[in-house]
């Protein structure tokens, strides 16, 4: 609104302007880095300090600007230093990219482990090359840094052309054109009809002669509506650039914040020998991001530049949110470091135990030089234990990190992509904020959800109201009151009674609604004709609620017309009426109403005033008061969304007072919040209670169906609602959160801790009594401050006993204080939060994983949420067919990881016992270094990517089979060992089965020749190679062209690579151990046929234990794979069939 225009002119004398210099926002109180402290050494050392950015300066409360940089004339002034406006929203720059990359790579345990044991391996004298562990390592941090660069290039790019953007400056009596990182605080800007403001800018002037605009903010909070924006008087009148090149002005304002909504400052003009001051507030703010609509062109003077402006403030980096399998794999990693120990110190062990034999510690062929003879037993020790740490470190899976990071960002696409989360209506697909968290929701136990615009559709229709004790029914654009449903003919219909007319008035003047000017005119003047009125008119409000009134009074017969800043129309019965608009007392949470005060063609002065009826009924003094209570609370059964409605008439003293109250709350510089509440207070009271009105928000599509398939999964749904006690109850049951045959149990309107015990006490025992019957727990924003503040425990113990939590009246921290208490509870069951609005945004942050909905309540919810659909019931695909799969793909490549890795390390391990513990590597160095890079990398990611154990299909329409993975179940302890014991059964085969073939010393070769120690490691490593691939074939389900290829070509490659690697001799090796090895091997049939028994061998109980488990004790997971093999053979017989048949035989499938 225009409140600060429209009030008085102050014109500050000598005495005021002496008190205002004493204050400590006086723009000659420069920060302290601009003049050198002198005196003490310890100024001179916090100077040094802050001149290399330890210490930040001190700043004060406020700053100074100087319109146009017109600085004070006198010596002693030091003017401020400011920010830039360059926009830096990237994370690197060229110089800081390697080491600042590096620092934040080698934080992750796995990396830094691998960079020891490559600086151990360049340190001392290893059994293998520093390559084995140096490529791998190479290879992992450089394709992090690569995708984290592209990832920063995108961003360099997006703020270069943000900060290069041109924008027209006021400079030296003229407009400059420059670029928008070089605007300055203080330089006067020009932004033209839909135009971002390039900083944020308090308002000068625009085109129109009361010096309002109308902005659009949605790309900062979501909000499609115009917002009026309007200049001080004085101001205003400054059009020209030549005018506005010779104004001499001052504006304090408090230091940057990041609340897009709070602005508080004020204006000096000098004009001539007097000083004009004139409070600024959120109404002169003109936000960068935001966009001029409707007005030609606007000025405006830089306050708050670069990443001081608002928008850069609310770039807030969101806490890293980490999964339960990032959890368990540390964990893993943890154990198999264990076990690296383990092996290093056992082997280190039986070397010396071996040793102490004198044939054994320098054999005949192997003698010590006199070197070896005289060091240290302690550092032999030492450095043996650390050669036998390289020999076994790849039992710690590298790439395993670098995997997972490839399949969550690569995983995250199909999300956006699967045409059943796309939005046909609204045009909008499902969107991942957070490629970090897909397997978590597999894990979901918890839910919390807004009700408004989550469940419902924020799509606001009025149904009923209630005036002056009488209930009214909307009928064909006509008020009826209950009981008559008759209808009148058009051309008949009677006038409306004193109060009618009063309350649809205050309807139509109590909002912050826009209209287009353009559509205002040539509206028909016939006051029954409100059909064409309604449909040539289009309102917008940032709250659905009142435009659905506003709508409504103009079907009734008082319609708005439209507001210019200054004064607001309205067309009462075609008779059109001009009120002044005075103040704007704007809506806010904490007194859940809001206020204009108008001047009335007739002169009176009126407060029209709407809000809760918890915030109105009991300031109202006369009218119906306890006839509308009871309306009030029948409209929230109903579950409609209730507002009351009331008025007060000032007598010019009244009034007189009511302007001076609130021009000195909104010219205060410290505290003008509070000061502006109080005033609120006290004008707000005495009011007469006009009536109520009932506004429908429908439910949601398929909204019962979601929450019952949540309820089988196993997941608690609780709703968190700001709305009334018996509105929220009565939604509830009608979306199916509660049932009617649920027990009900209620903890509200409690006012002491006692009451609110003793309650809890009760309830408690009630469930106890009644344990065979499902209970829903009702509790409001009151009770539940006071039941969280001593009573937690209780109150804990009775919500889990709740199948349903409904929470009303509450406030949005204490959304996210609910979250935060079951997250934190002794179980540390996994939540997730899902919301529309800005209240919502605490709570998604707040919770394991956070879902924001596309809704109308604008785009912040979406902004902070790590995942973005545009309807509530796309959760259940959301959560039971991407989850799932997402966790059994992530569950089965980390545990896949560690086995292939214990099935790689152990044969080297067992070898030690054959070569007498002397540090004799199994492998050859390239294959070390290629086995988790290229032989075994693919095929796991490939199934991460594609796997489906069960059809998409059969997981939506069987919920239960969530509660299969619930809980980490296949993360746990049990799988974990089971798949250990695997890799060391495996390894053992592989080992042992290749010693057998080869031990003792047979001839295999057509000639007479026998194998050396490379032809056995080799031998082992090629069964290894096929038998980990295999076994990977055995866990697929769901085989695509892709699975095929890399499963099989990874074999083929290997085979290729061998040959090629073996039967060449490299120049640039300066040995090469492998040469004709591998050729040797495979031109033995004895060789092929050990390979083919040892990998039969191993995989054979794996198939045996899957078949047996399979038909004796089948799971849900594995009876619904037998089903979803016949939806899948179904779907394949059906597409080949007419439309009309398929469909048929479709439904009756699924």
């Amino acid at each position: 609104g225009g409140s600060s225009s429209s009030s008085k002119s102050s014109v500050v004398g000598a005495g005021d302007r002496e008190a205002r210099e004493a204050e400590p926002s006086l723009a000659c109180r420069g920060p302290g880095p601009t003049a050198r402290p002198a005196g003490s050494l310890g100024g001179m050392w916090r100077w040094i300090r802050q001149q290399l950015g330890f210490d930040p300066p001190h700043q004060s409360d406020t700053r100074t600007i100087y319109i146009a940089n017109r600085f004070p004339q006198h010596g002693h002034y030091v003017p401020q230093k400011f920010a830039d406006n360059r926009i830096i929203s990237s994370k690197y720059t060229v110089w800081n990219f390697v080491p600042k990359n590096l620092f934040e790579q080698f934080r992750r345990i796995a990396n830094f482990y691998f960079l020891i044991i490559f600086l151990v391996q360049l340190m001392i004298d290893t059994p293998t090359s520093p390559v084995t562990s140096g490529l791998p390592l190479f290879f992992v941090i450089t394709v992090t840094a690569i995708k984290q660069g592209y990832e920063d290039w995108l961003r360099h790019k997006s703020d270069n052309e943000v900060n290069g953007a041109p924008v027209y400056v006021v400079r030296s009596g003229g407009l400059v054109k420059t670029r928008s990182k070089n605007i300055r605080v203080g330089d006067i800007v020009r932004v033209a009809k839909d135009e971002t403001f390039p900083a944020d800018l308090v308002l000068l002037s625009s085109d129109r002669p009361n010096g309002s605009c109308h902005v659009t903010t949605a790309s900062l909070d979501g909000e499609t509506n115009l917002k009026t924006h309007i200049a001080v008087s004085q101001t205003a009148v400054l059009q020209s650039v030549a005018n506005l090149d010779k104004l001499d002005a001052v504006i304090e304002c408090q230091q940057p914040e990041a609340d897009l909504y709070r602005f508080v400052g004020r204006i000096t003009i000098n004009q001539q020998i007097e000083e004009i001051v004139r409070p600024l507030g959120p109404e002169s703010l003109l936000l960068r991001g935001a966009r001029l609509k409707n007005t030609k062109e606007i000025f405006g003077v830089a306050v708050y530049t670069g990443m001081e402006t608002k928008m850069a403030l609310n770039y807030k980096s969101k806490s890293q949110k980490r999964s339960a399998v990032e959890k368990s794999m540390n964990s893993f990693l943890i154990i198999y470091l264990i076990i690296l120990l383990f092996e290093a110190i056992l082997s280190t062990i039986l070397k010396y135990a071996w040793q102490s034999e004198e044939k054994w510690d320098e054999p005949w062929y192997n003698q010590k030089t006199e070197h070896e003879r005289n060091s240290s037993k302690i550092l032999t020790f030492i450095s043996d234990f650390l050669a036998f740490m390289v020999l076994y470190n790849f039992i710690i899976p590298i790439s395993l990190y670098v995997t997972v990071e490839m399949q969550k960002f690569l995983g995250s696409f199909f999300i956006g992509w699967d045409l059943d989360l796309y939005h046909e209506e609204t045009n909008q697909k499902a969107q991942v904020n957070t490629s970090d968290l897909n397997e978590e929701l597999g894990q979901v136990e918890y839910v919390f959800t807004d009700k408004t615009g989550t469940l419902t559709e924020n799509e606001m229709h009025f149904q009923q109201c209630s005036i002056n004790g009488v209930k009214y029914h909307e009928i064909n654009g006509k008020l009826v009151p209950e009981g008559l449903i008759e209808d009148i003919p058009d051309g008949m219909k009677p006038g409306l009674a004193q109060e009618e007319e009063l309350f649809l008035k205050a309807v139509s003047l109590c909002h912050t609604v826009q209209i287009n000017n353009d559509q205002a005119d040539g509206i028909c003047d016939n006051p029954w004709h409100t059909n064409s009125i309604a449909s040539q008119l289009e309102y917008y409000a940032s709250s659905p609620d009142e435009k659905a009134l506003v709508e409504a009074a103009c079907r009734i017969g008082v319609v708005f017309t439209g507001t210019d800043g200054e004064s607001m129309e309205i067309k009462s019965l075609g008779h059109p009426e001009r009120y002044k608009l005075l103040h704007v007392l704007e809506f806010d949470p904490c007194r859940r109403r809001m206020s204009v005060i108008v001047e009335s063609p007739s002169g009176d002065k009126l407060l029209f005033t709407k809000g809760a009826e918890s915030a109105v009924l009991p300031y109202s003094t006369r009218g119906e008061i306890e006839k509308t209570r009871i309306h009030v609370d029948e409209f929230a059964l109903k579950g409609l969304r209730t507002l009351c409605v009331a008025y007060r008439r000032f007598t010019p003293d009244e009034y007189k007072e009511v302007d001076q109250r609130l021009y000195e709350a909104k010219t205060a510089l410290q505290q003008r919040e509070e000061r502006l509440a109080e005033a609120f207070n006290f004008i707000e009271k005495d009011l007469e209670l006009l009536g109520a009105t009932g506004v429908e928000d429908k439910l949601q599509d398929k909204v019962q169906e979601t929450i019952e398939a949540l309820r089988l999964a196993g997941i608690k749904v609780w709703v968190l609602t700001g709305d009334k006690h018996e509105t929220a109850v009565s939604v509830s049951l009608s979306c199916g959160h509660f049932h009617r045959t649920m027990n009900i149990l209620e903890l509200v309107q409690h006012k002491s801790d006692s009451t609110c015990a003793e309650q809890l006490r009760q309830l408690a025992r009630r469930i106890k009594d009644d344990h065979v019957i499902q209970h829903g727990l009702v509790v409001d924003g009151t009770s539940l401050s006071l039941a969280l503040r001593q009573h937690e425990k209780l109150f804990m113990e009775v919500c889990r006993n709740c199948s349903a939590v409904l929470c009303c009246r509450m406030a949005p921290l204490q959304k996210a204080k609910v979250v935060r208490l079951i997250k934190t509870s002794p179980e540390k069951p996994i939540t997730l939060a899902i919301g529309d609005g800005a209240n919502d945004v605490s709570m998604i942050q707040e919770a394991h994983v956070g879902i924001g909905i596309m809704g109308k309540e604008g785009r912040q919810a979406v902004r902070n949420s790590d995942y973005a659909i545009a309807r509530f019931k796309f959760l259940s695909k959301l959560l039971f067919a991407h989850g799932h799969l997402y966790y059994i793909r992530i569950a089965t490549l980390v545990q896949y990881f560690f086995y292939k890795n214990v099935c790689f390390i152990t044969p080297q391990f067992l070898y030690q016992f054959y070569c007498l513990f002397s540090q004799q590597t199994l492998y050859d160095s390239v294959y070390l270094t290629l086995y988790n890079i290229c032989f075994t990398s693919l095929p796991v990611l490939m199934y991460s990517l594609f796997e489906q154990h069960v059809h998409p299909h059969v997981l939506q329409s069987k919920p239960a089979l969530y509660r299969d993975i619930s809980k980490n179940a296949h993360l746990g302890y049990k799988p974990f060992l089971y798949w250990t014991f695997l890799g060391f059964a495996h390894a053992f085969a592989f080992f042992y089965g290749s010693y057998l073939l080869m031990g003792e010393d047979t001839s295999l070769l057509g000639n007479g020749q026998m194998f050396g120690n490379w032809t056995f490691g080799t031998l082992v490593f090629t069964v290894m190679v096929i038998t980990v691939t295999m076994k990977m074939a055995l866990e697929t389900h769901f085989w695509t062209w892709i699975n095929h290829f890399v499963t099989w070509g990874s074999i083929v490659f290997y085979f290729v690579f061998s040959l090629f690697y073996g039967g060449i001799i490299w120049p640039f090796l300066h040995t090469q151990d492998m040469y004709f090895v591998f050729v040797q091997l495979l031109s033995s049939g004895s060789a092929w046929f050990a390979i083919i028994i040892i990998v039969v061998a191993c995989l054979f109980l794996d198939v045996i234990k899957k078949v047996l488990c399979r038909h004796l004790q089948p799971t849900c997971t594995e009876k619904a794979q037998m089903y979803s093999s016949r939806v899948a053979l179904s779907d394949e017989c059906i597409a080949l069939q007419p439309l009309s048949r398929a469909t048929s035989q479709l439904s009756r499938i699924r």
